[in-house]
């Protein structure tokens, strides 16, 4: 193949993977990889490296205008983490909104409490698990 070929089969790829996401969102998400929370550290050492069913997941991955905590393109499956900042209504309702455009585009979103995760992590394994194609 030839690599023109091979570089429009990569950037069709990285654009249905992100689904559009723009430069400056995918800086962000990058950004956001070297300031992660103790959830967010305990979950990903359990994701990574296709430990869970043989799927790849990928964190803070740019989709659209967002970046979600975790992301497997093959399932279709973005999972958000919350901390108490998603208690406030303002956040809230963005989440929601969020959450609806992702659905639209065929992404199902997971969220679980930063807690949950820390203190229960076979349980948010489990129910993760039950969403992997």
């Amino acid at each position: 193949m030839s690599n023109n070929k091979t570089t429009h089969l990569t950037d069709k790829f990285l654009a249905q993977l992100h689904q559009g996401a723009k430069p400056s969102t995918q800086e962000y998400a990058r950004e956001l990889r070297h300031k992660t929370t103790e959830a967010e550290q305990k979950l990903w050492a359990l994701l990574r490296n296709r430990q869970l069913k043989g799927r790849k997941f990928r964190r803070q991955h740019a989709i659209a205008n967002y970046v979600v905590d975790f992301y497997c393109n093959e399932s279709k499956l973005a999972i958000e983490l919350d901390g108490s900042f998603h208690m406030d209504t303002e956040a809230r309702e963005y989440d929601k909104s969020r959450t609806a455009l992702l659905n639209e585009i065929g992404i199902t979103v997971l969220r679980f409490w930063n807690e949950e995760v820390v203190n229960d992590s076979s349980k948010v394994l489990k129910r993760i698990s039950d969403h992997l194609l």
